[in-house]
């Protein structure tokens, strides 16, 4: 096609039937020059490969040192880890020494790469310059030579032009020596030196052809032979990178699951919680002033109270407590775990009157001091009791009116007295029967609300006393 372009196609030294013609002799060696060149080049880009690939595994060591630092230190709390092989702490062991191998195999790779496979490629090429060098410099000369005797030989056919170009007009006058007879004859002398040197420098050409087969061969398995050289270094350095990294990869594997924590709790034993000891309770524990006689009750138990809400005509129960510090304490139940064991009254009992018990019943008259809701909306109240049996209910009297005092006296409350109500001291006493018959007129004082001052004896020698355990099962017999 027209519009396709031309590669320029190169000359040989093929030369015409002309005398002196016009292909320059040196396009020959000039492409054989340049394929030299070529081999040159391509061998230095090899050199240059080699070479960057040395400095990467200059630098991988570099960087290794640094991945090394990572690991260098000993574990952060290591006691926690088995010590010997098979462990954690053999794995970053083995992490270490493969990472320094690590290390060491891209420094020997980079002083191989440099000592051995690079030196080849350099002799190499030192081997196409001078080639190169060779061959140009032959060649050169030889079309220095053609080109005088082309000149020489160019001077004379002028000559000869001129002169057979005179030869008609001078009427064939001339001088011997220019005469054209001889004048071609030393054209067709100067033209066989000529045609002798371009001859020389064809077979030249032919023998530096002849000699390229042979010279690119030996190029080329000599690369092949620096490329093998270059497999065996650094694809050998690939192959133990791959190794160093199956040992660590194999390392971890080997640890078994529970390795660690049994050994941690073999070393541990001490500290840790032995799932074969019993869990702990609270009837086995003890602790300071446990068993002091201030926390020992006088008497404890259930008991009915009717409430002390005018509208209401029920009882409710609850449990009760005479403690050695003189307090009369109600509680929903005797649970100490469920909830906070908080008074729901608390009544003071040297400042409050006893009742003396008819049958199963009994009644306190007093102020509650537990600070609930219910003790600041009332004053001082007579609160009823009703035991489980009429002996319980006297004894029940006896603990509250030994804790009361005993210049109290006791009394006997009014059928009509209201239950449970709130009254005045005044009022209380008014329909109160006084029964003991011996109380003296200091006894007075104690129905006007007037505390004792007599001490209270002992609870531990209180007979008879009844227990938690006593109460829960009575009422758990009545039941």
């Amino acid at each position: 096609m027209s519009g396709e372009m031309q590669m320029p196609l190169r000359q040989g030294t093929t030369f015409s039937d002309d005398a002196v013609p016009d292909l320059d002799p040196t396009t020959t060696a000039g492409l054989l020059s340049e394929r030299l060149q070529a081999w040159k080049h391509a061998v230095g880009y090899l050199e240059e490969y080699v070479g960057a690939t040395e400095k990467i595994h200059k630098a991988h060591a570099k960087e290794y040192e640094k991945v090394l630092k990572t690991i260098s230190h000993p574990l952060k709390e290591g006691s926690h880890f088995d010590q010997g092989l098979g462990g954690v702490a053999g794995l970053f062991e083995n992490m270490r020494v493969n990472t320094q191998a690590l290390i060491n195999t891209n420094a020997e790779t980079e002083k191989t790469l440099k000592g051995t496979v690079l030196p080849i490629l350099e002799r190499l090429h030192k081997e196409i310059k001078a080639k190169h060098k060779e061959v140009s410099h032959k060649v050169e000369k030889s079309a220095k030579e053609i080109e005088k005797a082309r000149n020489t030989t160019q001077k004379h056919i002028e000559l000869l032009g001129q002169h057979t170009a005179s030869f008609e007009s001078t009427g064939g006058k001339s001088t011997p020596a220019e005469d054209p007879y001889v004048l071609q004859r030393g054209v067709v002398h100067r033209l066989n030196k000529q045609v002798v040197e371009e001859n020389n420098h064809r077979n030249d050409l032919i023998n530096v052809q002849d000699g390229f087969q042979a010279f690119e061969a030996h190029v080329i398995l000599t690369i092949q032979q620096a490329i093998e050289a270059f497999n065996q270094v650094a694809g050998g350095q690939a192959e133990k990178t791959r190794a160093l990294y199956t040992d660590m990869l194999g390392a971890a594997q080997r640890i078994p699951g529970d390795f660690e924590w049994n050994g941690f709790q073999n070393r541990e034993r001490g500290r840790l919680v032995d799932p074969n000891e019993p869990p702990r309770s609270v009837d086995t524990l003890s602790f300071p002033n446990q068993g002091h006689v201030s926390t020992k009750p006088l008497i404890e138990g259930s008991l009915e109270r009717k409430s002390r809400n005018k509208l209401s005509f029920g009882t409710q129960s609850g449990y009760y407590v005479v403690t050695p510090s003189k307090y009369l304490h109600e509680f929903k139940d005797d649970d100490n775990l469920r909830n906070d064991p908080k008074p729901e009254m608390s009544i003071f009992l040297p400042d409050a009157i006893v009742g003396a018990p008819s049958g199963e019943k009994f009644s306190v008259k007093g102020k509650d001091k537990s600070k609930s809701i219910s003790s600041k909306l009332t004053g001082t109240s007579e609160f009823s009791f009703i035991a489980h049996s009429p002996a319980e209910a006297q004894k029940w009297f006896e603990a509250i009116h030994a804790a009361a005092g005993a210049t109290g006296p006791a009394y006997q409350s009014s059928p009509n007295s209201p239950v449970g109500g709130s009254t005045s001291s005044g009022g209380f006493g008014s329909n109160a029967e006084k029964i003991d018959s011996h109380a003296s007129s200091a006894h007075k004082d104690q129905e006007a609300g007037i505390t004792g001052a007599d001490p209270v004896g002992s609870p531990t020698a209180m007979s008879p006393t009844v227990t938690r355990q006593n109460t829960i099962d009575k009422k758990s017999a009545a039941s």
